[in-house]
């Protein structure tokens, strides 16, 4: 069966010199005619080693049908392969950011966009057209802050479709059940957009390793809700790099031992988030 990224994975995980000069040229194009010199909104993909990835996700971003002008903006995270040439060669403004860690160049990305409402975006993820403006209808509520979204993962020979429809299944209720008390815990920073003005209110933690996404959710809640899309058309599919256990099962059971414990958190509100040693980024 045909899905709507299938394109987008023709060049996934391949060196960017492999990427055919047509869909570069493609890229690049439909990336200039996006780019509004007025954005409303800013779509800001940060990056670290990811040139095997990153041009995947933006022919992704590349194709986004929207009513709202926008930017579309990088962040070379402090790389050591091709990511920065990537962003050179389609063309994207992009900013350099040598201290590493998702906090730091979320915070790059922050500082130089325009736009009243920020898109966090991954290098690893692919985005469906429709995903901005749908995400933008519950984003301009008068009491909504920032919003999130479920994702999906591409099918591949280790992962068949069926196991992915038990997997999310179980995973999507479980966050579903968590986002009544607790929605923060149910952020992800490649499914995730705010309002930009209340994000430079607030400190976006740079000292995890983890979790800054979240953290800043959790922050924005003074200025309104965390709202979530459910829609299938809007689900963003990324790659495995939070499923590197094994098989889908193994994953499964990984992740309820990892939710069982201490369980009743997800029933009670909380302002702030407790930090743990090994996810502060200056632990030796």
């Amino acid at each position: 069966m045909a899905h709507w990224y299938d394109k987008f994975l023709s060049i996934y995980g391949k060196p960017f010199g492999e990427v055919p000069e047509r869909v570069v040229e493609e890229i690049r194009g439909n990336l200039q005619c996006l780019q509004c010199d007025d954005p409303l909104v800013s779509v800001v993909v940060i990056a670290y080693n990811e040139e095997s990835r990153l041009a995947a996700c933006l022919w992704s971003l590349s194709e986004l049908k929207t009513n709202y002008p926008i930017e579309i903006l990088g962040v070379n995270n402090n790389s050591k392969d091709a990511t920065e040439q990537v962003y050179q060669t389609l063309g994207v403004t992009y900013f350099n950011e040598l201290r590493q860690s998702p906090g730091f160049a979320r915070q790059c990305g922050l500082e130089h966009a325009r736009g009243k409402y920020h898109f966090f975006i991954d290098a690893d993820t692919f985005y469906p057209s429709c995903y901005v403006d749908l995400m933008m209808q519950k984003l301009q509520r008068a009491d909504v802050a920032c919003v999130g979204t479920f994702w999906s993962f591409y099918p591949d020979e280790k992962h068949s479709a069926f196991g992915l429809i038990f997997f999310e299944l179980i995973r999507d209720t479980f966050l579903w059940i968590q986002h009544f008390k607790r929605p923060e815990l149910c952020v992800r920073g490649m499914t995730f957009a705010f309002r930009s003005d209340y994000a430079k209110q607030v400190t976006l933690r740079t000292d995890i390793r983890r979790g800054e996404d979240g953290s800043l959710a959790l922050s924005l809640k003074q200025f309104g809700k965390i709202a979530f899309l459910y829609h299938r058309k809007a689900r963003p599919v990324t790659g495995y790099g939070t499923l590197n256990e094994g098989s889908l099962l193994q994953s499964l059971w990984n992740r309820a031992k990892v939710q069982l414990k201490g369980i009743t958190r997800i029933f009670y509100k909380t302002d702030h988030y407790e930090d743990t040693e090994e996810n502060m980024m200056n632990k030796n």
